[in-house]
């Protein structure tokens, strides 16, 4: 099993308070998002981490180094602008074992989700799963449509309704075969450029606690609730 930490953005939406620190290193009940996402991890015996940085890089490394906690960290640095996509590729450059499913988390989410369970229901022959995650308002996000199967059949468009659904997770496990979806230029989305093109992608339910730290409000709600994640321990 590979993981990879997408954690380079430049987060403008948080404005000066990831302005000298990454979105990844802030403290959400005293510990960074990283320590709460390798958490998640242990349970799947993992030992090495990729983090695709960027911005910032050179503090995450400083403060991070490369073994943090018991994993070994390596560091995917884009040395220009690539995108999610982008940067999930160049991430998989670094990658040791090819052959086995890569899981992918967003350097900004916090879960309580069951990584193993979500391994146990990757499909074979499939292109991999995408967390669907539920939300009580969906108004401020895309949803996710899919079959009886789960087999994701589109990402619709926010609808500004405050509705619940399954929006993206911001969590992906890919088989070996989804790289094929990757474009040959570097910078690219994986929301717009790759997602629509995999034909056997399928959708990972969960109604597990979640939240994005993206954006000022959310990440203030996730510091005053940090216990809502606390049987995640380290």
């Amino acid at each position: 099993m590979n993981v990879v930490i997408v954690c380079g953005g430049l987060s403008t939406r948080l404005g000066d308070i990831t302005k000298h620190v990454p979105k990844i290193l802030l403290d959400i009940g005293g510990r960074t998002v990283l320590d709460w996402q390798l958490a998640m991890l242990r349970p799947l015996g993992v030992s090495r981490v990729v983090l695709a940085a960027g911005h910032l890089s050179d503090v995450l490394q400083k403060q991070v180094g490369t073994s943090y906690k018991g994993f070994d960290i390596v560091y995917a640095v884009e040395e220009k602008k690539l995108g999610t996509g982008g940067a999930i590729k160049n991430a998989f450059s670094y990658i040791d074992t090819l052959d086995e499913p890569t899981l992918i988390l967003n350097g900004d989410v916090l879960s309580t989700v069951n990584f193993g369970d979500m391994v146990n229901q990757l499909r074979h022959g499939s292109d991999g799963l995408i967390l669907g995650t539920k939300v009580d308002d969906a108004s401020t996000y895309g949803t996710l449509a899919y079959d009886e199967t789960h087999h994701l059949l589109s990402f619709k468009e926010k609808e500004g309704k405050q509705i619940e659904g399954y929006i993206n997770g911001g969590v992906y496990l890919f088989t070996t075969q989804a790289t094929a979806y990757f474009p040959d230029e570097d910078a690219f989305s994986i929301e717009y450029d790759v997602f629509p093109h995999m034909k056997e992608l399928y959708v990972y339910l969960s109604d597990s606690p979640w939240i994005d730290v993206g954006v000022p409000e959310r990440l203030a709600w996730a510091r005053e609730h940090a216990d809502v994640f606390s049987s995640v321990v380290l």
